[in-house]
Order: structure tokens, then sequence, then C-alpha cells
């Protein structure tokens, strides 16, 4: 079997060959393999990144859900428990499951898979800490590219959200369909707490940077993808993906210390008449 053709190199020496594809039917050079490999890669782009938004703020949400614990065991449990009677929280549960594990899955194509390729981004992330006219050992707080180092950090933390997102989901999937861990069926404020102060503050407290991070550097990287950046600059968007990240690194930090009983409920006086 003849090897496929290249096209001529108009400046030899200079560009290399572009292979292409021959059609076996008609023995002609043809580029629609290319065109459909390209338009499958821009729907698994569209469907990961509109995924990894509904994820994002869906996170955001049930953070603020979880928050309630700030009320005390009696607001906890009178959110929980509403959202369960009128069955919300049972296929968001399901919902949310599915969609993490697609955008896993289609996010998954970006990470290196081989031990040669991590090392390479290993060592990219690594130059990417001095200057660019800086000598191999040397190190400085600048940073040639911004957006490398955020995209480097964002599949690190990906990872860890992967590992620990699952965990917590199947969890919460345990409280909302069996009583294995209370004393009923569904989420409850006793059995929550307990969980944390026994073992999981650690745990979570891992989870809640790394998804924090991971959700608010992909919405500014989704921004800056598809166009927001044309409006806004991405200084300013930059600066509104840092107010996300600390603002909810920092109301998620107060609502996991209260979950693990190390602080009283600030607000349980919100919760006195129910």
């Amino acid at each position: 079997m003849a090897e496929n053709p290249t096209l001529p190199d108009p400046r030899p020496g200079l560009i290399r060959p572009t292979r292409v594809r021959r059609d076996s039917r008609r023995g002609v050079l043809t580029f629609e393999a290319q065109r459909r490999a390209a338009r499958r890669q821009a729907i698994y782009e569209a469907v990961s990144g509109a995924s990894g938004a509904a994820l994002a703020f869906f996170m955001w949400g049930h953070m603020l859900l979880v928050g309630s614990i700030l009320t005390g065991s009696r607001g906890f449990d009178w959110v929980a428990s509403g959202l369960e009677h009128i069955y919300v929280a049972q296929p968001t549960v399901v919902i949310i499951s599915v969609l993490f594990f697609v955008h896993a899955a289609l996010a998954s194509r970006k990470i290196p898979s081989q031990l040669r390729e991590r090392r390479r981004m290993r060592d990219l992330a690594r130059s990417l800490a001095r200057p660019l006219d800086a000598p191999p050992g040397a190190a400085s707080r600048a940073t040639p590219h911004l957006e490398s180092s955020l995209w480097i950090w964002q599949v690190r933390t990906g990872m860890v959200v992967l590992v620990f997102g699952a965990a917590h989901l199947l969890l919460i999937g345990i409280d909302l369909f069996t009583p294995m861990f209370g004393e009923r069926v569904g989420i409850e404020a006793a059995s929550s707490s307990e969980r944390v102060a026994e073992g999981l503050v650690i745990p979570y407290a891992i989870l809640l940077l790394a998804v924090e991070f991971h959700a608010s550097v992909g919405l500014y990287r989704l921004a800056v993808k598809w166009g927001v950046g044309s409006r806004l600059s991405r200084r300013t968007l930059l600066a509104i993906e840092r107010v996300i990240l600390f603002g909810f690194l920092g109301f998620g930090a107060i609502t996991l210390v209260v979950l693990a009983g190390w602080v009283d409920p600030p607000l349980a006086f919100l919760t006195e008449g129910l």
C-alpha cells in the first residue's frame, strides 16, 4: 500500500510537509476526516465547558445550603428536610453525579496520560516560576505566562476534585437514600457534623481548596475562551475570579469549622423559633 502523499513544500527547510489522508474510493486528497474530527472536538469542548459551568454554579449554591449550619442544627435540618420533602434533593444528586462524571471524562482528554507527558508538564510549571532569561537553577516570583500557570494548576486541582468529589457524592447519596449514617433516611446535621469532626475535616478542607480554585479559574478561562474578554479586560476578569475564589473560600472555611464543632454556630439565634 502506498504511503499517504504530502503537500509540496513551497519553502524548503522552513515549513514541514503536511500529511493529509487519501480517499481510497476516489484517489483524491480530502480533509473530510480532519473536519469531522475538529467538529467532534468542538462539541466535546462545548459540552465540557457547559457541564463545568453548571457544576460550578451548583457547587456555590450547594455551599450556601450547607452554610445553613451557621444557623445551628435546627436551621440545617430545616433546609435539608424541606428540599427532601419536595423531592428536589434526590434527583439533583443523581443529575449532578451524571454531570460530574461526564465533565470529568471530557476534561480528562487534556490531562497528560503518560509519565513522560506529566514530567514535561512538571518541567513547564517549574520554568514558569522564573523569568525567561533566568538560569535553570534560579527561582523568582515572576510568572512569564499566567494563563499557562492557571491551566497547569487547574489540571492538578481537577485530579483532586475527581477523587475527593466522587467520595463526597457517594456519601451524600448514602445519606439521601439510606439510614446508614443517621437515625432516618436523609441528610442530618448531627450525622454530617459527626462525620466531619471524626476525621473528614482535612479531606473536606483539601476538597474546598481544590474545588474553589478549579471552579473560579475554570469560569475565568471559559469567559476568555468564549469572548467575554472582548467586553471585559482580562485584568477585570481576573479580579472577579479572585473575589469569587477568596469569598467562597472564606465562607467555606467558616462553614467547615462549624461543622467540625470547633466553634459554635454564629447565627443560631435566627432559628430559635423553628
